[in-house]
């Protein structure tokens, strides 16, 4: 089954904790992370939403997306925003 609307936030934290599990070198990779996030998504979908995490992290690390940080009510500084990311 494949749906292409948005990623709960519970399929989000599946999502990553999959990540952990399967790492790039794990055969048919996309699949078994699709399966972690309940099979509500597809072996593609799974990997567009990795590509788009992906993309996010270097805008971030970058520079050109701000981290905000709750608990200062403020945005870290480069350093913290990597050690943050925990990729």
């Amino acid at each position: 089954m494949s749906s292409s609307s948005g990623w709960t936030a519970k399929q989000n934290k599946l999502f990553e904790n999959a990540l952990a599990v399967y790492d790039k070198d794990t055969p048919d990779r996309w699949q078994n992370l699709a399966r972690a996030v309940g099979g509500s998504k597809s072996p593609d979908e799974v990997k567009r939403h990795y590509e788009m995490l992906v993309e996010d992290v270097k805008q971030i690390e970058s520079g050109k997306i701000p981290v905000w940080n709750s608990k200062k009510k403020g945005y870290p500084e480069e350093e913290q925003r990597i050690r943050n990311m925990r990729l």
